[in-house]
């Protein structure tokens, strides 16, 4: 491709031809206004410092209207901007934060062991459950978000995930942790380990 050719279809080109057009469009306006004024006495005329303040004046308020642009530009999509670099994020940050999965996900497994002989099988089965959501958050299935209920959970993990039952047992039986009275017996807690076996692939 000649250079003529690229020159004329690159940035600075094309920025070099806005700012000429802008130019000469203010100074056609400058002319009108000029024309449009009383006749001054002869030999009058604006000064040049005026000129050159008037067309600060223009270039200051074109440029406060653009910051102002941009702002309300980034007011309007800046938490989908976070939410794309919380998701992409850089390869090291990644690695890091993998690690603290599985070593949580290990500890929240060995917890739920602990309560498992102690006989509460209440708090067994919640740190397998909590176990399944730090899964869920490492693999991107499923961030973190504190106002998500079990029900969206469930929702999001319907359109994402298969086989869905150790999902579902597991959200169920939390949700019964939670809102139900039935007594939680380690027949119940041997089914959350399951699911979370199927889950993890273990």
């Amino acid at each position: 491709m000649p250079t003529d050719i690229f020159e004329k279809t690159s940035w600075s080109w094309q920025l070099s031809q806005f700012q000429q057009q802008v130019g000469e469009w203010w100074e056609y306006q400058f002319y009108r206004f000029e024309h449009a004024m009383p006749e001054l006495p002869t030999g009058w005329s604006i000064s040049p410092w005026l000129g050159e303040l008037l067309k600060f004046l223009f270039w200051l308020v074109i440029g406060l209207f653009i910051a102002w642009m941009g702002w309300r530009l980034w007011q309007e999509f800046s938490p989908y901007v976070y939410s794309w670099l919380n998701r992409s994020g850089n390869v090291i940050d990644f690695r890091l934060k993998t690690r603290s999965s599985e070593s949580s996900i290990a500890l929240l497994l060995e917890r739920s062991q602990e309560f498992y002989r102690q006989g509460n099988y209440r708090e067994a089965c919640r740190c397998v459950y909590l176990a399944m959501l730090q899964q869920l958050h490492q693999n991107a299935v499923a961030p973190h978000k504190l106002s998500r209920t079990d029900g969206e959970y469930l929702q999001l993990l319907r359109s994402s995930v298969t086989p869905i039952q150790p999902y579902e047992t597991l959200i169920t039986t939390h949700e019964q942790l939670c809102f139900g009275n039935a007594e939680i017996l380690p027949d119940n807690y041997e089914q959350c380990r399951q699911a979370y076996r199927e889950i993890s692939q273990e």
